[in-house]
């Protein structure tokens, strides 16, 4: 998968977590919750962009650290979404499987990127 394929699948992903969120409940947990998977689920995306800027190797493997964190908070919300019952299980499903995904995804571009360096050195 290319960056820019990349860039693509992580704002649908965001798009995708916004529109979870618009469909859940409105009360507090709800809301609390929601509020927090938008942000981190968005923050992938942005801060991925932002690592593909990155001025360095080492400006890039700090921003892709950022983006693996956010990608797995996500799977941290969604599932306090599913286990606070505030979703069903099966429709989440899709959503904590991408998240997962990006997850190993960043995980291994990081220790690639991590890999690379320290063979220059």
């Amino acid at each position: 998968m290319n960056e820019e394929e990349l860039k693509g699948r992580t704002k649908r992903f965001a798009l995708e977590v916004i529109k979870l969120c618009e469909a859940l409940s409105k009360n507090y947990r709800a809301e609390v919750l929601g509020k927090q998977v938008v942000r981190s689920a968005t923050s992938v995306g942005a801060n991925y962009r932002a690592a593909c800027r990155g001025r360095s190797k080492p400006d890039f493997i700090s921003k892709m650290g950022i983006v693996l964190e956010e990608a797995d908070e996500t799977q941290y919300w969604l599932e306090l979404i599913q286990e606070a019952g505030l979703q069903a299980a099966e429709s989440l499903t899709a959503l904590a499987g991408e998240a997962n995904q990006l997850t190993a995804i960043f995980t291994a571009s990081l220790r690639t990127a991590k890999s690379n360096l320290q063979s220059k050195i």
